[in-house]
């Protein structure tokens, strides 16, 4: 079993605290199933064509603590069967980005992984990634049947955010309401993510995974993802096999089948 990247010194008061979603992501990508898929895909397709072997860059959007971006890059030769992976994070919650920069270097440095981490961005989802450039997305959205937060308090609260000063319980609700309140079917945010999964995506080898709860009805949300065009695919390759209280995760992936 690889090891899971200390979040010690994430103050989960402001910060999503790793919990089933993300360890289920964390065992799923580890998988030997998924690391079978993963090996094939960027290895293979280097000896191909060599324009392809470049080093998979590999984006999590809602980085949160960066437990599962820091286990990516620092068990990269466990999961890609290569160690030249760039890793990239983004968050609208700017505490995440500090405490997912910190668990994602401290990772690779104990590890003594090759992996580069880029950057932690401050920002709404993928919009700061330029289109066609991810080889592995993954995303554990706010996927809970619950109102959208006021994103009209966004702008004070992030403003206080970029200081070291202490937050008031209201703002600490507040950034913690942004990793799990997703709307209607807890899907609005994860909606607009899957809208934006077809134009980050490399053409060749990009694949998503995307963490969906029983409520977020991931049988239509496949069905609809395979309407995108022929050559896309979307299957459910984990599952927590239980229910966490109400609800019962499953981990669905997302890829193009590229004719040759």
């Amino acid at each position: 079993m690889l090891p899971t990247p200390s979040t010690s010194h994430v103050n989960f008061d402001r910060v999503y605290e790793p919990a089933e979603d993300s360890y289920l992501l964390l065992d799923t990508l580890s998988a030997p199933s998924e690391t079978g898929f993963l090996r094939q895909r960027f290895n293979a397709l280097s000896r191909l064509d060599h324009t392809n072997s470049s080093p998979p860059l590999v984006l999590e959007v809602g980085v949160g603590s960066g437990v599962v971006l820091a286990f990516i890059a620092a068990n990269a030769e466990s999961i890609f069967g290569r160690h030249d992976v760039l890793t990239l994070g983004t968050d609208i919650n700017s505490f995440a980005c500090r405490a997912a920069s910190q668990t994602v270097q401290s990772a690779v440095q104990e590890s003594h992984s090759h992996s580069i981490a880029l950057d932690i961005v401050n920002g709404d989802l993928a919009s700061c990634v330029r289109p066609h450039t991810v080889d592995v997305f993954v995303f554990n959205p706010p996927y809970v049947p619950a109102e959208l937060p006021d994103f009209a308090q966004h702008a004070a609260f992030s403003t206080l955010s970029k200081s070291d000063s202490s937050t008031t319980f209201e703002q600490d609700s507040y950034l913690l309401e942004l990793s799990y309140a997703g709307g209607v079917d807890g899907m609005e945010v994860t909606n607009r993510m899957l809208g934006q999964i077809p134009h980050i995506l490399g053409p060749s080898r990009g694949v998503a995974y995307v963490l969906l709860c029983a409520q977020n009805k991931p049988e239509e949300v496949k069905m609809n993802i395979r309407l995108w065009g022929p050559e896309w695919r979307a299957e459910t390759v984990g599952s927590s096999g239980k229910l966490a209280g109400w609800e019962k995760l499953q981990i669905v992936r997302i890829w193009s089948e590229v004719s040759s």
